[in-house]
């Protein structure tokens, strides 16, 4: 796997807006065929095929899969980081925890195959990005757990464990994008055209923020 993880057009000085926009071509077919078949059911074939491009084309910006695999849960985690990042801006506790409900939602109705290739990802163990994990995702984790301690010690936010509270808002918002199916078979009608995520949305800002907040 190159060092950089990343497309060897990105590497240049000078990327022309046609490389940027095959690089992501690439990354959105090989999405779709990471999510759809697994690391190693996919193959350069078919994601130069969804691409819409040869398969010569394809190896002009990533030399093997193993590049591609890896720029892909890159981009997914970067997209996924953000939010979390911001939790904390406006150092309003009730604010911050419902915009960061509200935004994993989002990302999780806008993007659910990104969701589900992170999470094959992890239950097979991190393979790719497990120093990712324990490094960088950590620290993020660490600093906003210092911010809700401070909230908590201030008597803003019920007494809860930081750490536990960021897991359960990932696994309930999460559950939209990696049991889709499920969800979708379970409500029918009530999941056409996305409506149940207005009322997902709903329903855990009632559960999280009445528990967080009482009726403040």
């Amino acid at each position: 796997m190159n060092p950089a993880g990343i497309a060897r057009a990105h590497r240049t000085k000078k990327r022309t807006r046609i490389q940027e926009e095959n690089e992501e071509r690439i990354l959105d077919a090989a999405l779709e065929a990471f999510s759809s078949y697994g690391f190693r059911g996919a193959t350069i074939d078919q994601i130069a095929d969804l691409a819409g491009m040869t398969k010569p084309n394809l190896l002009y910006y990533f030399r093997r899969k193993d590049d591609i695999y890896l720029s892909v849960l890159r981009r997914t985690l970067e997209a996924w980081l953000q939010p979390l990042e911001a939790l904390g801006d406006t150092d309003d506790p009730k604010a911050e925890i419902r915009a960061y409900l509200d935004r994993k939602l989002e990302m999780s109705r806008d993007n659910p195959k990104a969701s589900r290739l992170y999470a094959l990802e992890i239950m097979q163990g991190a393979p790719v990005i497990a120093s990712v994990l324990s490094a960088r995702l950590k620290d993020l984790v660490d600093d906003k757990v210092a911010v809700m301690r401070r909230w908590i010690a201030e008597g803003r936010m019920a007494p809860v464990d930081p750490h536990h509270l960021i897991f359960m808002i990932w696994a309930t918002t999460q559950h939209y994008a990696d049991f889709d199916v499920q969800v979708r078979a379970i409500l029918g009608e009530a999941a056409d055209d996305n409506r149940h995520f207005e009322t997902a949305t709903a329903s855990l800002e009632a559960v999280f923020l009445t528990g967080l907040f009482g009726s403040r």
